[in-house]
């Protein structure tokens, strides 16, 4: 009943019969042929084509559900069968959004790289609502980001720390009132902007500051949110975004402050017309982490990976190779959630 499953998936994955051809290399008369022969099988029609864009029916819903479930399971065999053979073959799928798929993983990625290089990896750059649905269907093995998911869902390393600062465009005048709590970028990148010596901005200075905010359901929003009820601001936001990386570029462009990571100060090239402020430490300390979906096997390659990436050496830096949130055991080599 399952027979040609990778070719329906693609369909409904790339939303057309034409794009899912293109992917698969195939032609498009082929593949609607292969799925015709699918239905017939099922007895029901999988895709409804009389919307445009292509949606499934009920029946093609259950069967994605499905295929789903199998495509684990094959995966999982899969990764099972590669620890047998030294990792010398192998795949691992890898997930983050915008600022950590473009920044941080890159140089991790690489370093295992060098030391399993017959590996094939996958880096997916997605939001964090998606990755986190990619990684519970199994479709990515890891995904790296600094919130919290829930841990009976999803077990989790602590890679390292990181801290929230406030960015504001160097044009504004509330730079001058503030002129004494500038951190310069060189400091946030060598961690020194930490010392208790450092002065925290006194954040109700910017009452009438115009701010770019992530959206809501985002860790970063949830926290910029506190400080500003701990000091009774209500902010005039100008933008409301989903990436940390695009607020930063508008920050950079002039049109508001932002609250933006050390980890992307240190990142990305410094920028002549932004100021930095150092936040209180009881909002904006928090772990990036490294996720993978509870109850699935550890593979080898997610072990060595996790061995491979340890954190940057600073002092902030929490090292934890494969922490216990995730109710992780180890067993000779093998780790088993």
């Amino acid at each position: 009943m399952f027979q040609g499953m990778e070719y329906v998936y693609a369909v409904y994955a790339e939303g057309s019969f034409s794009e899912a051809a293109k992917k698969l290399f195939v032609s498009q008369p082929s593949l609607s042929a292969t799925i015709k022969r699918a239905e017939e099988r099922i007895g029901y029609p999988i895709f409804d084509r009389s919307v445009r864009p292509l949606k499934l029916t009920e029946c093609g819903e259950k069967y994605i559900q499905a295929a789903e479930r199998i495509m684990s399971a094959e995966r999982e065999f899969s990764d099972f069968v590669n620890d047998w053979c030294g990792l010398h073959t192998g795949r691992l799928t890898v997930g983050g959004s915008s600022l950590f798929s473009s920044w941080i993983l890159p140089p991790l990625i690489g370093k295992f790289s060098q030391k399993f290089p017959e590996v094939e990896i996958e880096l997916v750059e997605e939001s964090t609502a998606k990755l986190a649905g990619l990684l519970q269907n199994g479709r990515i093995d890891l995904l790296i980001d600094n919130c919290k998911l829930e841990n009976s869902v999803f077990g989790s390393s602590v890679f390292r720390k990181e801290h929230l600062l406030l960015a504001v465009p160097k044009q504004f005048a509330i730079n001058q009132t503030l002129k004494s709590y500038r951190i310069p970028a060189r400091t946030v990148c060598t961690g020194e902007f930490l010392d208790e010596t450092v002065a925290v901005v006194p954040i109700e200075q910017f009452q009438n500051v115009m701010f770019i905010m992530l959206k809501p359901d985002n860790d970063t929003r949830k926290r910029a949110d506190e400080i500003f009820r701990k000091f009774h601001i209500t902010p005039e936001i100008v933008f409301e975004l989903d990436q940390q990386m695009t607020a930063y570029n508008v920050t950079c462009s002039g049109m508001g402050a932002s609250f933006i990571s050390d980890t992307l100060i240190s990142s990305i090239p410094s920028h002549e017309n932004v100021v930095y402020y150092k936040l209180p430490e009881e909002y904006c300390t928090r772990n990036i982490y490294f996720y993978w979906k509870a109850g699935r096997y550890f593979s080898r390659a997610m072990e060595e990976f996790l061995a491979t990436v340890q954190p940057l050496s600073r002092e902030d830096t929490v090292s934890v190779p494969l922490s216990t949130e995730g109710n992780l055991h180890k067993d000779s080599k093998k780790y088993i959630i």
